[in-house]
């Protein structure tokens, strides 16, 4: 299976984005999606995830009210809307499953078996 982000970009402090995480090989009928970002300098971090009922959960607290995540089950793909976004929110997004994986769940580790190969948000003025 495969997982391909789109959408990011440069966007001015306060601007929104959509991400989107198109799945091939993998349904979201069986698999829970994941977003991650890898700021510049700093670890990985889990922000939100969507489970195959459609219920989601957030892992970041800077992102809670600002983000969310919702699933387009007949395109296959999950998309993240970002709003407010603050220049803290600069990083590498993205999108991640794996069989064990399970959306709202404490994870031991964020090393999961299938990964986009990420994109690019900025957000800067």
């Amino acid at each position: 299976g495969q997982l391909v982000e789109s959408g990011g970009g440069l966007v001015q402090p306060g601007g929104s984005l959509t991400l989107s995480c198109a799945a091939t090989g993998i349904s979201l009928d069986y698999y829970d999606i994941a977003w991650l970002r890898q700021a510049p300098g700093k670890e990985r971090e889990a922000v939100q995830c969507i489970s195959t009922t459609g219920t989601n959960a957030t892992y970041t607290d800077s992102v809670q009210g600002r983000f969310t995540i919702w699933r387009d089950v007949d395109k296959n793909t999950v998309h993240l809307r970002m709003n407010r976004l603050k220049p803290e929110d600069t990083a590498v997004y993205y999108c991640a499953t794996d069989f064990i994986f399970t959306c709202g769940v404490a994870q031991p580790s964020w090393d999961l078996a299938v990964w986009g190969q990420g994109t690019l948000v900025t957000v800067s003025s």
